[in-house]
């Protein structure tokens, strides 16, 4: 179950926003019954890129053993 300020995956590149599956985003809303989340996608410093609101088969919960990477972020 995800709940508000859980760090949940990407599962898609969304190129208007350069972010791409994988990318890790806060969750900083869960909108009622889990129909919908908003989601927040910030830079290492900060910076916020995109604030989305997301179905729940858009996002999945980080596992436990998953490792972070770093990329850096891309325009179209």
């Amino acid at each position: 179950m995800i709940r508000e300020l859980d760090t949940v995956v990407l599962l898609y590149n969304i190129a208007k926003y350069g972010l791409k599956k994988n990318d890790l985003g806060a969750v900083v809303h869960c909108y009622k019954n889990g129909l919908a989340y908003e989601v927040e996608f910030v830079t290492g410093d900060g910076r916020t890129i995109a604030l989305l609101t997301l179905k729940p088969e858009d996002i999945r919960l980080i596992k436990q053993r998953e490792i972070l990477h770093v990329r850096e972020l891309v325009m179209a």
